[in-house]
This record gives C-alpha cells, sequence and structure tokens, in this order.
C-alpha cells in the first residue's frame, strides 16, 4: 500500500478529515453500529482500482475494515444491498487466496450479505471472493402500469371514434395531436396509412402485402402526420390505424413494473399479495378469486373456498375468465387457486428473511434455495431469507432454454429480413450475461447456437459435452447461411462458465474452418479475411474485459458527465472489452484487432432482459453495455456506415418476442419512469426510491450519449413529473437532496448537450433551482 500511496502516516486524500485523520462516518446504536461502505478508487477516477489488479485499496478503505475489526471489535458484519465492494477487490476472480484484498481485509469476520432474491449469479461473486452467506430477500410487489395524461385521452378518444367511424370522423384531429404530444407516433406510425391510401390499397403496406404491426414500418426522416393532414385520410383507413393504436395502448396499460420497494422481513399486506398474484397469474385467475385469495386470513381455508364458489355461482368473477353457457365454479379453476393458495403461504413467510439474518449472526444454518424470480422460475423460489445457489453449468443450455431461445433467435432474425429486404446479418453480437444466464438457464447461449447453425450434445448424464455445427443442408429455411456471433461476456458469466467458454470457442473455431462456401459461412468469410491480413487466432469470438476485471467504465464516464461524445463512449466499451476468451491458454488475450474487425461487420446487437423489476432504463449496465457495444459498431464502420440495430428480447415476457431498442425504451419510460403511479410509488418509499428516480435520469442521458435516442417528450414529461409538480419536487427534495440535486443536474446535462430541446422557461428553471441545490447541499444559508 505505501509503495502505491506513499506513507499511511501521512496520508491525505479520499476520506480523510481537515488534519489528515481517517474518517469512518456512521452511528453506534448499542452494539450495533451502522455505516456506509466508503468508496472504492481513486480520486478522479473512482473506479480505476477495478481495472488495475497492481493497485492496492487506498488507505481509508483500508482502515474502514481495520477499524471495524479492531477498533470497534465488530463480531460479524451484516451486508446489506447488492453490488458492495469488498468481493470486487483486486485478487484472484475465482477465488481468494491468502494475498487476494478480500480475504485480507475481511479477515475472520462472518459475513452475512442480505441479497435479492432474482439475483443469483451476483451473489455468487459474494460468496465465492468475499466469503458472505447469503440472506435472500423478495422483489418488491408488482404493479400494472396503467394510462395517463395523453395516454389516457388518446385511448378515450381511439374508444369513441371506434364506436362509430363514420359519426366521430372529427375525432381523428385530436387523436393525432395526443399521439404528438405523447410521443407515440413512432410506435404508431400514421405514414403507413399515407402510403397505403395514395396506392389504392387500404391496410396494405404499397406492396400489397398486409399491413405491418403498430410499431413498425416508420421511415426515418419521413414527416409526421399532422392534426390537418390527417382528416385527408378515408375513415376506413384510420378505422384499421385505431384498432392497431388501441391494442397497443393496452400493452402499455397492461405492462407490469414494480411498485415501491420491498422491506426486509415484512409480510406483505392483502394488496400487496394480490398485485404478487395478479402479475403471477395474469388471466388464469378471475378477479375474485384473487381477491378472496389475497384477504383470506390464512385460516378458514375450506370456508374460503365455499365463498369462492359462491362467488363464481352468481356470476361475479371477472371478465378475465372464459366466458361458459353454465355458470364458473372452483372446479374450472382448481389447480390454479391451489397454486395461488400455496404462493399466498410462501409470500407471508417474508418475515424468514430476518430470521434468516438472525440465524447467521447466531452461527447457525441458513438454508439454501435456488435463486430467481416468481413470474419467470413460479414458486419453487420461495421462501426468501434463504441461501441461495444457483444451477448447473455443465446443463447449459437446458431443453425449456433451447427452446425459447431458439424461438428468440428465429424471431431476431425475421425481424432482422424484415428491415433489410429479405438478407440475412452477416454478423450479429449477443451479450452474454450472467445473471441473465442464470435465470434463463442459458437462453442466451441458445440464441448464439442458432445464430450460427449449431445444437448442443449431452452425454447420458445430461451434461452438455459438445456443440455441434447442424449440416447447411439441413438448416432451416433452405439456403440460411451460418450467422457470424460476437459474444460479449460480462465478467461474471466468463468467471462462472469457462466450461461454456470453452465449448463455444471450440465451435466457433470449427466454424472457421468448415469446408462450406463463405457465402453461407460468414464466421469463415470473416475469419479467411482476417487470416489473409495476418491477424492471430481469426476464430475468437468470445470478448469480455481482462482477466479478473469487470466493467467498461461507459456508466462511470457518463456518472462523472467525463465525456465529451458518444463516439468516445464506444471507443472505451471496445478498449475494456477487447481480451479474448476461449480454450488453452486463451485466457484474456489482446485481440483488438480481431474486435474491431468483427465489430465493422455487426449488423445487429441482442441483449436479453431477464427481470419486470430491472429494465433497460432501470440500471446503468445496459446502456454501458448493450448501448456502447452498439455505438462501438457504428464506430467500426466509419461515417456513413449503415445503422446497426438493436433487438432486445424480453425473456420474463411473450415467449420469442423481440422488439427494436427505440420502441424498448418508449415502452419502459412510458410504464415507468414518466409514470405518475410509479413515480408516487418511489418518491413515498422517502431516500431510497429518490435515489432510484436520480438513478434512472442518469441512465437515460446513458441511452442517449450511447444510441442517439434523444426525443423532447421524454425529458418534457421527465420535468412535468419530477419538478414542475412542486409537491413532488418538494417530496423528493426533502427526502434525498443528493438525488434530487442529480436529477435537476442530468436534466441541465441533456439540454446542454443537446439532447433536448428544452424551451426557455423550463432552462431558467432548473438553472435557479439547480443554485438553490449547490447552495443547500454547501449549507449555504
Amino acid at each position: 500500500m505505501e509503495s502505491q500511496w506513499g506513507s499511511l502516516f501521512s496520508y491525505s486524500g479520499l476520506a480523510t478529515s481537515a488534519k489528515g485523520n481517517l474518517v469512518v462516518g456512521g452511528i453506534q446504536l448499542g452494539n450495533v453500529w451502522i455505516g456506509v461502505q466508503p468508496a472504492l478508487g481513486i480520486e478522479g477516477d473512482p473506479m480505476r482500482l477495478l481495472f488495475e489488479r497492481d493497485l492496492t485499496p487506498h488507505p481509508q478503505y483500508a482502515a474502514f475494515y481495520h477499524w471495524l475489526t479492531d477498533s470497534f471489535g465488530a463480531n460479524a458484519i451484516v451486508h446489506f444491498g447488492m453490488h458492495g465492494t469488498a468481493e470486487w477487490l483486486p485478487g484472484a476472480p475465482l477465488g481468494n487466496t491468502g494475498l487476494s484484498w478480500a480475504d485480507v481485509l475481511l479477515g475472520k469476520l462472518p459475513n452475512i450479505y442480505v441479497y435479492a432474491a432474482n439475483n443469483p449469479s451476483e451473489s455468487i461473486i459474494a460468496k465465492r471472493r468475499g466469503y458472505a452467506t447469503i440472506v435472500s430477500h423478495n422483489v418488491p410487489p408488482y404493479g400494472r402500469a396503467g394510462l395517463y395524461k395523453q395516454l389516457a385521452e388518446v385511448k378515450s378518444l381511439v374508444a369513441e371514434f371506434r364506436e362509430d367511424p363514420e359519426h366521430n370522423a372529427a375525432l381523428r384531429g385530436p387523436i393525432v395531436e395526443n399521439l404528438r404530444a405523447a410521443g407515440l407516433q413512432k410506435d404508431c406510425p400514421l405514414p403507413n396509412l399515407t402510403t397505403a391510401s395514395s396506392n389504392g390499397a387500404a391496410g396494405s403496406n404499397g406492396h400489397g402485402a398486409a399491413a405491418p404491426d403498430v410499431a413498425e414500418g416508420h421511415v426515418e426522416g419521413e414527416p409526421e402526420l399532422t392534426a390537418e393532414a390527417v382528416m385527408e385520410i378515408p375513415v376506413h383507413d384510420f378505422a384499421e390505424y385505431a384498432g392497431r393504436l388501441y391494442s397497443y395502448l393496452q400493452v402499455v396499460e397492461g405492462r407490469l413494473f414494480s411498485e415501491g420497494l420491498h422491506t426486509l422481513g415484512q409480510a406483505p399486506n392483502p394488496e400487496k399479495t394480490r398485485s404478487y398474484l395478479a402479475a403471477y397469474f395474469g388471466e388464469r385467475l378471475p378477479e375474485v378469486a384473487l381477491d378472496e385469495v389475497s384477504h383470506w386470513n390464512g385460516e378458514d381455508l375450506e370456508g374460503m373456498r365455499q365463498r369462492l364458489e359462491r362467488s363464481l355461482q352468481q356470476g361475479t368473477a371477472s371478465t378475465s375468465a372464459p366466458s361458459r353457457s353454465e355458470p364458473a365454479g372452483t372446479q374450472d379453476f382448481g389447480p390454479a387457486i391451489e397454486e395461488a393458495v400455496q404462493v399466498r403461504q410462501l409470500l407471508q413467510r417474508n418475515t424468514e428473511e430476518l430470521t434468516g439474518v438472525l440465524t447467521a449472526l447466531s452461527g447457525g444454518y441458513v438454508l439454501p434455495e435456488a435463486g430467481g424470480d416468481l413470474l419467470r422460475d413460479g414458486p419453487g423460489v420461495l421462501p426468501t431469507g434463504r441461501n441461495i445457489h444457483a444451477l448447473d453449468p455443465y446443463r447449459m443450455p437446458s431443453a425449456a432454454a433451447l427452446e425459447r431461445g431458439t424461438a428468440a433467435a428465429e424471431a431476431i432474425l425475421t425481424q432482422h429480413q424484415a428491415a433489410n429486404d429479405g438478407a440475412w446479418p452477416e454478423t450479429v453480437a449477443v451479450n452474454l450475461w450472467g445473471l441473465d444466464a442464470i435465470k434463463t438457464k442459458g437462453e442466451s447461449v441458445a440464441i448464439v447456437l442458432h445464430m450460427l447453425g449449431a445444437r448442443p450434445l449431452a452425454e447420458g448424464t445430461g451434461r452438455v459435452a459438445r456443440f455441434e455445427l447442424i449440416p447447411l443442408a439441413e438448416l432451416q429455411p433452405e439456403g440460411r447461411p451460418r450467422v457470424d456471433v460476437l459474444c460479449n461476456m460480462s465478467g461474471i458469466f466468463r468467471d462462472s462458465f469457462q466450461n461454456v467458454v470453452e465449448l463455444l470457442d471450440d465451435l466457433f473455431q470449427r466454424a472457421a474452418m468448415a469446408d462450406e462456401p463463405p457465402e453461407l459461412n460468414f464466421v469463415r468469410k470473416h475469419a479467411s479475411s482476417m487470416e489473409s491480413e495476418g491477424l492471430a487466432n481469426p476464430g475468437a469470438r468470445l470478448f469480455s474485459n481482462p482477466a479478473g476485471d469487470y466493467g467498461s467504465m461507459v456508466n462511470e464516464r457518463v456518472g462523472a458527465s467525463d465525456w465529451e461524445s458518444g463516439d468516445e463512449l464506444g471507443s472505451t466499451w471496445a478498449s475494456r472489452n477487447s481480451f479474448s476468451y476461449g480454450r488453452g491458454q486463451e485466457r484474456g488475450t489482446a485481440r483488438p484487432e480481431v474486435l474491431e474487425k468483427l465489430l465493422g461487420t455487426t449488423e445487429r446487437v441482442v441483449q436479453e432482459v431477464d427481470s419486470v423489476e430491472y429494465g433497460l432504463t432501470d440500471i446503468q449496465e445496459y446502456y454501458a453495455n448493450t448501448g456502447a457495444l452498439s455505438r462501438a459498431a457504428q464506430n467500426a464502420k466509419g461515417e456513413g456506415g449503415k445503422k446497426v440495430a438493436t433487438s432486445i428480447v424480453e425473456a420474463f415476457g411473450e415467449k420469442g418476442k423481440a422488439r427494436d431498442l427505440d420502441e424498448v425504451l418508449r415502452l419502459e419510460y412510458r410504464s415507468k419512469l414518466l409514470n405518475p403511479k410509479w413515480a408516487q410509488a418511489m418518491a413515498d418509499q422517502g431516500s431510497g426510491g429518490a435515489y432510484e428516480i436520480s438513478q434512472r435520469m442518469t441512465a437515460m442521458l446513458g441511452w442517449g450519449a450511447t444510441t442517439k435516442f434523444t426525443e423532447d417528450w421524454t425529458w418534457d414529461q421527465a420535468s412535468e413529473t419530477y419538478i414542475e409538480d412542486e409537491a413532488m419536487a418538494a417530496k423528493l427534495r426533502k427526502s434525498n437532496p443528493e438525488a434530487f440535486n442529480n436529477t435537476v443536474k442530468r436534466m441541465l446535462e441533456a439540454a446542454g448537450r443537446g439532447m433536448w430541446n428544452a424551451d426557455d422557461a423550463k432552462m431558467e428553471r432548473l438553472r435557479n433551482l439547480y443554485s438553490e441545490m449547490q447552495d443547500e447541499l454547501e449549507g449555504v444559508a
């Protein structure tokens, strides 16, 4: 440490007082001390420690743990919240040695780690490198987005128009005006109708084909339809469009999000229980059944069933139940009701989260359970309060994951061909994330296999022994090529699934050497081209950070406002992810030239989203990896290069559904960040909720920086929701002034960087508010 930082007796830097003393901030309550883990890094470069393995923690960081162990004399540490820093300190990537910093600092202290049940992959890092005993906690209850402001107005107008299109033809203008105000025209493009009408084929795309889905068909740069121009469109054409628009609004209205935060050890009340059940069962149970089960007191089960039977017989079941000639009875929903009762009972055992912490503090055995998500994995992930584990990496992908991943890959290829006159992509970049792979049991790996035209071969025990190339003649449709795949691995995937990494590398190397026409094998085509240029290992396709390092650093640069252009962020991603992995000694070999060539041929980026709780707009990692990867590919194509598309697969939702990135961003913004219902639920959580809002504002800036997603309506509505609503602004400012300050700062930054065309009045208000916040945070009266 002294060789890095100088004498420890004279150190002055991170977390030191004016007198040069090391500061350990916290509060003592009897025998319990509560503090905040110190920042990890170096002044002006807070994440550098993660990426340079020869560095050491700064002196105050080490002093923090030294004080806990030797001065305070702690018997154990209880760590709250994911992404602590101790387990990410320099050292062996797969497990500690006596010289790993996590081992040096944590020493003999028991480390009890309270972790989200749906994140088993990162909890494994805390176990492996932080000696943690995990105690899982539940995710927040789920809510439905609903509609608000212009979205609600559009739905009301469309519903009225559809009642009698000829009589209500005048509503076309107001519908379009509200569409524009809500930013819906790109998701529900009206220009298709103009084309259809001018070709005399109502409901067609001008080529005799059926009209595309609502979110497709918009031509970049094509003028949006105005309220005046829409009156020239025949009523019957607009009526067809109105039906598709109504369907899109139903998607937004029914979209799930996390409603607030979860309180450790607290069983959900009937309303929250109903939220979990409604999200899990969807239309499999009628409303009355959800009400009865969620309000059941846990005792007279037979009495509850009899009440439910009477209600169903009386026809009070919701319209979501199937229509029948005879009244529905509990026998019709018997299995689902039994499962609902089971889920409700398991949710009531959230109290075992605190029991798990106390058991660990007593030196007891915390029961294990598979980590996962109720919506995707079912009741088997409950109850919480358990020491969660993941899956067997030697059985990846599972049979179900292979089926779902194949369907997703097919949807992505179809999506690409539809947007490119039937052409196949030469290279697709697929993100392989540890959490995603664990929760889906390998769907992203299955996507890679299908793109390449390969399948897993398992031994008699079920362990996957090899990935086999499917003969070209068997690939469907006939004449389908092997699509090249650039695999970008997260550090957790790289470290947790070495066997999968080696199997994939073996597959790519065989594909690169296969005796097949290059026009039907893009892996061979690209590898041969690189080989002719003298590049070593042209079959390398699995890239990540340097061995033992994690992260792209893009989110750190965006968070610190340390960037001039999005191209810089793409270059940062490329420099951090140019290290190749595979068989033999391929353990983080720098191959920037191979990566650059692959990026230059990449036409589409693929990202799975595995959770309702955390989507593209919720955490920094998505734009820092998916967005920055897309920008790096765009950089490699040079000026005038074809735009790189991005497909998002929501693994928790409809099977095999692939959406364009911009469509998913708009859906998420409408259902969460810009939704007053979500905003209020977060604000009601106090400091933590304000922090969550603030983080999402930074993420919105990050998407603009990396992918040029810059639509005024998103920033306009954010300003209306969090700044211009005085009650909301006052609430956030009081509960977490730092988070509120960041929210204001990101709006000013977006406008300053040309991402938002804010009017002068908004800008003046934001500048004054930011000045006030600076004074408040610095203690200026």
